[in-house]
């Protein structure tokens, strides 16, 4: 087991937790201080030499935020110099041996790749590093004086190697101050647990066949394509979310806040609605931080098509060092583009039933030359999903053995789980109350709980597809 494992994860959580209740709450000093070594012992277990890379950038956040923090000449030096030197750290180990590549591959060079191998996380904890900076820049939170808070905030394990990404200012007070009350720590074991079963019990069942149907090569078929396909777009939605359950319970039982990463994406009319509902810490990252600088909407019709382009652009790149994430990006900011030359004006109820499809058609399609390793592989997989190749009764049959009662039970679960529909049901609930929604809730948890330890205990591990990036 590494710790890369929602397992392990999971595991070593009550330990801290032990600890941490262990300490009374009016010593908050040392509390922090042990969530800050937990943080550390965790990224270490797994990237002992990574973790001093995440010192540095820390340490080096802290030293630019109270030096710009003075204003005048200091602002105008140290805020380019943190934001270059957090960036800088992100793009020689993250995409260096890329541009590399590229350039010996588009000018027949022979530059060597530097093969630096990628610390876990280090794109969710450099944005944050950087967040923190540009907050303090422009006066909307005061730079931390001490630098083991502004660790604790950084380097925090619940959301230090796939997020949510967490503003400063959002947990700035209870950095200082902050308390768990009885309910509290029960809604974050809940919501906990609920994001364990979301990566173990559906996105690991769902991903069994999309890693199938992604590896079939030439033997690939139209069915098994879109079966892929489809289940890829469940497996990400599930494994993404669940470990965003799992850092927002974690953090609220700790006494953060943390802000909702999904709000039921595929539920979206429209690809612009769904980038504001999916991964919306890190959409809110870009529209603070690149989309408003760059001139935001002000700046008249053309250069708003081209900022939000360029945004998704980065935001392809910021999934990764490969030209599929690349054009990925910038798929996502052309549609976003032509729905605001071509949709303006419209009322959004006229257009919900096909705009829903439309987006949840071009989503599927988009993830798949995000799951592809490579663009010809990417390339080929659409030449099977839309010119029917291998497409017959043996294909077909092959796809209908692959639903087992298991898989059409979890396909039926993540179809309803990926919309509203749960969580109206126990806000219908609550408003009776004859109805003890909290026991119930705590019953299933349990339940839940008792089949992801079977699961696990079952299976082979799969780590969390986020931590890559």
């Amino acid at each position: 087991m590494t710790f890369s494992s929602p397992i392990f994860l999971f595991a070593f959580f009550p330990l801290v937790c032990v600890l941490y209740f262990l300490i009374p709450e009016k010593h908050l000093p040392l509390r922090n201080a042990l969530l800050t070594a937990a943080s550390l012992v965790f990224y270490g277990f797994g990237e002992p030499v990574a973790m001093l890379l995440m010192l540095g950038v820390v340490f080096w956040s802290w030293i630019t935020a109270l030096l710009l923090q003075k204003g005048g000449i200091c602002r105008r030096i140290f805020l380019p110099l943190g934001i270059i030197g957090d960036l800088g750290v992100l793009c020689v180990y993250k995409y260096a041996d890329f541009l590399i590549e590229s350039v010996n591959q588009l000018c027949g060079t022979g530059f060597a790749p530097l093969h630096l191998r990628l610390p876990i996380g280090i794109s969710f904890f450099v944005f944050q590093a950087v967040s923190y900076i540009m907050d303090i820049s422009r006066g909307e939170a005061k730079a931390q004086r001490s630098f083991f808070r502004l660790l604790l905030y950084i380097s925090f394990f619940p959301q230090l190697i796939a997020g949510p990404i967490v503003r400063y200012q959002t947990v700035e007070t209870a950095l200082s101050s902050r308390h768990t009350s009885a309910a509290q720590a029960a809604s974050g074991v809940r919501r906990m647990i609920c994001g364990l079963a979301k990566k173990l019990l559906i996105a690991d069942t769902v991903g069994v066949l999309a890693d199938y149907a992604f590896a079939l090569g030439d033997s690939l078929s139209m069915p098994a394509a879109w079966l892929g396909a489809i289940c890829y777009t469940l497996q990400i939605y599930y494994d993404f979310s669940g470990y965003s359950d799992m850092a927002i319970g974690m953090g609220r039982l700790f006494g953060f806040a943390f802000p909702e990463n999904f709000d039921h994406p595929y539920c979206a009319a429209s690809v612009t609605e769904f980038w504001r509902r999916w991964h919306m810490s890190l959409t809110t990252w870009f529209r603070q931080y690149l989309y408003i600088p760059l001139g935001g909407n002000r700046r008249g019709n053309v250069r708003t098509l081209l900022n939000k382009w360029i945004v998704f652009l980065c935001t392809g790149l910021w999934h990764g060092a490969s030209w599929n994430f690349v054009i990925w990006g910038a798929l996502n900011g052309l549609m976003m583009n032509l729905e605001q030359i071509f949709r303006r004006g419209q009322k959004p109820e006229k257009r919900k039933w096909y705009g829903h499809l439309y987006a949840m058609l071009f989503v599927v399609c988009a993830f798949v030359i995000f799951r592809a390793e490579t663009l010809p592989d990417a390339l080929h997989y659409y030449v099977c999903m839309f010119t029917g190749r291998n497409c017959n009764t043996a294909a077909l049959c092959e796809c209908v053995r692959s639903f087992s009662p298991l898989v059409v039970t979890v396909l039926i679960a993540a179809v309803i789980g990926a919309t509203p529909l749960p969580v109206r049901i126990v806000q219908k609930c609550e408003q009776k109350a004859e109805v003890p929604v909290k026991a119930v809730l705590s019953v299933c948890a349990v339940l839940l709980l008792v089949l992801c330890m079977m699961n696990a205990a079952a299976t082979s591990y799969h780590p969390f597809i986020y931590f890559r990036f």
